[in-house]
């Protein structure tokens, strides 16, 4: 379900998500309990989905509710950031870390805790708001927040940051690898910066060297806070770590107290893109967990 957009609630988008669920599922094994994540707002103890942002419309919409009496069968809400820390808790990088952090950095930065051995689950069930963390007072703003965590570090950020060093370069009449003209700035993506980076682009190296530095002052705040054994971290990072090691973990022994830097460990995410495959598993599993 969580790879399936649907515009507003109607019955028949109801009916659309029940269609794709069977076609998904095999038919022939049987079912035991459902798992479902989504993003936003939502409350996972009775399972009530709120108005999250890519499903406008869905408001205060009992998901379980709906599948329970769809397929007599239990279901599972979980936030989709703490649905992607389980999975890589109990099968990814860093397997039951006592004190972990996993976060995320696609088109915003999503975040997972462990704490103490468990998940931690917010008041809101928002995952935990890292990324609205302000690290400076200067662009990029996101959510009416200039430098905020999320700014500087999302894979959004990144284009954003990259967009900017691109504007600068070509104005003075440079030449830019990963975008050919002012009217292509738009365009410009986070596989074509990170691959400009690769080969020595200096605007492409900059804005990465950037983001790689708030992450550092960002994770060091984190760090002295948690005191976490780890930090998974996913998407662009965990497939081009080296554009952001040594700058940020350069930052992070400046910045982040001696005892709690030393005992945390950086490391990718295992799953990669393969995380999605999970997180509704884990999900089903972990409700089931909770009912014991």
């Amino acid at each position: 379900m969580s790879n399936v957009i649907y515009l507003k609630f109607t019955q028949i988008s109801v009916s659309q998500c029940f269609s794709g669920f069977l076609r998904k599922s095999v038919k022939e094994c049987q079912l035991l309990e459902i798992g479902i994540n989504c993003g936003g707002s939502l409350d996972s103890k009775i399972g009530v989905i709120q108005s999250p942002p890519n499903l406008p419309g869905w408001d205060n919409i009992s998901i379980t509710k709906l599948f329970q009496q769809k397929y007599n069968v239990p279901v599972f809400l979980q936030n989709d950031a703490n649905a992607c820390v389980l999975v890589e808790w109990k099968i990814g990088a860093v397997k039951r870390s006592k004190n972990m952090i996993f976060m995320t950095l696609r088109i915003g930065l999503r975040n997972g805790l462990i704490l103490n051995g468990k998940l931690y689950a917010d008041t809101n069930d928002l995952d935990c708001e890292i990324g609205h963390i302000r690290l400076d007072e200067g662009d990029p703003e996101v959510y009416r927040k200039k430098g905020s965590f999320e700014g500087f570090c999302s894979g959004s950020g990144i284009i954003r940051m990259a967009q900017i060093m691109a504007v600068e370069k070509m104005e003075k009449g440079a030449r830019v690898s990963f975008c050919e003209s002012l009217d292509a700035v738009q365009n410009i993506t986070k596989k074509d910066v990170a691959i400009a980076a690769a080969e020595g682009d200096k605007a492409a190296i900059v804005a990465f060297d950037k983001s790689a530095k708030y992450r550092g002052i960002g994770l060091s705040i984190l760090i002295d806070i948690l005191n976490p054994e780890c930090i998974i971290i996913g998407s662009v990072y965990s497939r081009n770590p080296h554009l952001f090691n040594v700058v940020c973990i350069s930052v992070i022994e400046k910045e982040a107290l001696e005892p709690t830097w030393k005992v945390c460990e950086i490391v990718p995410a295992e799953l990669g893109d393969k995380i999605g495959n999970f997180v509704n598993l884990i999900a089903a599993i972990d409700g089931v967990d909770g009912l014991k």
